[in-house]
């Protein structure tokens, strides 16, 4: 009997939506479906890394970027609505050809909000009902929920209930306005029982400029340090790089089970807010320090939380000081988090008429 396809399809913001995707296209592979690969830029080309035998296909881009100045982050983004309007359009019509191509028998979008056919089983994962975007949160939220309502199902990777990861972006306060499931916080990760070999893991993500700027400012802290650090750059290449200054080791980047064995031999992690890293910090049961990207306001928002909680420090970008790593301590870590649920239990949705 042929296998079921099922197209997946993250979206090229960062890594995060293309990483937290990982442990869905295993799921899906342990449970007899065949994944069909689609995204774009680095997304595409770490899915291609991590699963080089799966069928692939470029979908139009996004073309996602942030202001050097975070202030400008919301207006720069409002001025480039319409090209990403553009895309959705486009996604639709790739989507189309992907399906006549291979015959789909359902879709898993992960923030890709064309991705879609009304005809085809489709589940879209975020961990944004509501979008944080200021004086304008209203606006956004109902923007963003208009186009999740196109798809059959929402798929939350969170807990329904507190402690959640996701707080006020995955939850609403009143009644549900469509069809959502909780399916628990999504690592790749596994926790290991290995010797600890650095004192900090240093990992960037997101796109430039930010995340060139915060890599400069982070070399200029760690240098001379005492402390053995990993510092992973976050720049997917054609070719993996390391390099050694004085107690650092670099990386350009890392995947699969090289960068699950830099997570579990490192004491600390020191990286941006992003909801998925903030699931795979909580899977392996580590103490972080989290650098929300100035102007992103659900990092900001994910960063303060923790904070508020006692659960994980942070700070601003360009306040960040290697000192004020000595208060990691101090806090109590993300380590009640545990509810990672069997993600094939949820797969039973692409049977349903």
């Amino acid at each position: 009997m042929a296998k079921k396809k099922i197209l997946v399809a993250p979206l090229n913001w960062g890594l995060g939506h293309a990483t937290r995707c990982i442990p869905i296209i295993n799921a899906l592979q342990e449970s007899g479906f065949e994944p069909i690969l689609a995204s774009d830029g680095d997304a595409l080309q770490l899915l291609r890394k991590e699963f080089p035998t799966l069928k692939t296909y470029v979908l139009p881009s996004y073309k996602i970027s942030y202001a050097k100045k975070g202030y400008f982050f919301k207006f720069k983004f409002l001025l480039r609505s319409y090209h990403v309007v553009k895309a959705i359009w486009a996604e639709q019509k790739a989507t189309l050809q992907i399906h006549k191509n291979e015959n789909l028998n359902g879709i898993i979008s992960d923030n890709r909000l064309g991705v879609r056919l009304s005809y085809v089983k489709s589940a879209f994962i975020t961990h944004q009902l509501n979008v944080l975007s200021g004086s304008t949160t209203f606006i956004t939220s109902w923007l963003h929920q208009h186009y999740i309502r196109k798809f059959d199902t929402c798929w939350i990777p969170d807990v329904e209930f507190s402690p959640s990861l996701s707080g006020k972006l995955g939850h609403f306060k009143k009644k549900r306005k469509f069809e959502i499931t909780y399916i628990g916080p999504l690592s790749r990760f596994s926790k290991k029982d290995i010797p600890l070999k650095y004192e900090y893991l240093f990992i960037l993500s997101g796109p430039e400029p930010q995340r060139g700027l915060l890599e400069k400012r982070l070399r200029e802290e760690i240098r001379g340090s005492e402390n053995k650090i990993l510092f992973i750059c976050g720049k997917m290449e054609e070719e993996q790089k390391r390099w050694q200054e004085d107690n650092v080791t670099f990386y350009n980047f890392l995947t699969g089970k090289a960068l699950e064995n830099a997570f579990n031999e490192s004491k600390f992690i020191i990286a941006r807010a992003g909801y998925t890293t903030i699931m795979d910090v909580a899977k392996l049961e580590k103490k972080a320090f989290f650098i929300p990207t100035p102007g992103q306001t659900e990092q900001e928002y994910l960063a303060k939380r923790l904070t508020r909680k006692n659960i994980a420090p942070s700070c601003r970008q360009h306040e960040f000081k290697l000192s004020l790593l000595k208060n990691l301590k101090d806090y109590n870590g993300l380590m009640e988090y545990k509810s990672f649920l069997p993600l094939s239990s949820f797969f039973n949705f692409f049977e349903r008429k």
